[in-house]
């Protein structure tokens, strides 16, 4: 199971979610979150990864050029559009592009179809944590969803449900963020470890 770490805001975090065996991390570029992380604190953290982990820039509504002055300026290997872009906008990019797509009840297939994306991440319909546990989506719809779409499951995932999620959904990878955290924007190394040993150690894919 392929495993991404949201919001690093630190070499430390990077460094725990590295050596735990995360495939991705990601960094949050929403100016005014509890995540944010500054271009150029990011491009430091970026420039002393391994090969073969990705990292992932998270962009909100923001420009096209301004996307593109951060992804090279960081050295990003893919993006998440987490806003309300449209499907022109996410697939003007040349890097691989992920779709956060927010899930409260069913998810309407002709609008999943217009974007050419790499993946979907499942998110829940909350507009960001500020510590406290978020909600579950519905893992039986995620799984429908992955039946036609590549899906990244987020929302509500912790080192405790994480295996039973991956069970019930069956996604293409799984994605954390406050459910790892010791607080906004600091991860908890333990956390960190169990959830990505919970998460690899399935049978799916």
């Amino acid at each position: 199971m392929r495993v991404k770490v949201c919001g690093i805001t630190s070499p430390e975090d990077a460094l725990v979610a590295v050596e735990a065996g995360a495939d991705a991390l990601g960094f949050i570029f929403v100016e005014g979150t509890p995540r944010f992380v500054a271009p150029e604190r990011a491009a430091a953290i970026i420039r002393e990864l391994p090969p073969f982990v990705t990292p992932v820039g998270v962009f909100w509504d923001h420009p096209a050029g301004h996307v593109k002055a951060v992804a090279e300026a960081c050295g990003l290997r893919a993006l998440q559009f987490h806003g309300d872009e449209a499907p022109e906008d996410v697939t003007r990019h040349a890097l691989p592009a992920i779709k956060t797509i927010k899930v409260s009840g069913p998810v309407d297939g002709a609008r999943l179809a217009r974007y050419r994306v790499a993946a979907f991440l499942l998110d829940s319909a909350e507009r960001w944590s500020e510590g406290e546990a978020r909600r579950p989506i519905e893992w039986a719809l995620a799984r429908e969803i992955g039946r036609r779409h590549r899906v990244i499951l987020s929302a509500g995932l912790t080192p405790d449900n994480v295996a039973e999620a991956i069970a019930a959904a069956r996604p293409y990878a799984v994605d954390v963020n406050s459910g790892v955290e010791a607080a906004p924007g600091r991860k908890d190394p333990d956390r960190v470890r169990r959830f990505v040993a919970a998460a690899k150690g399935t049978a799916w894919p």
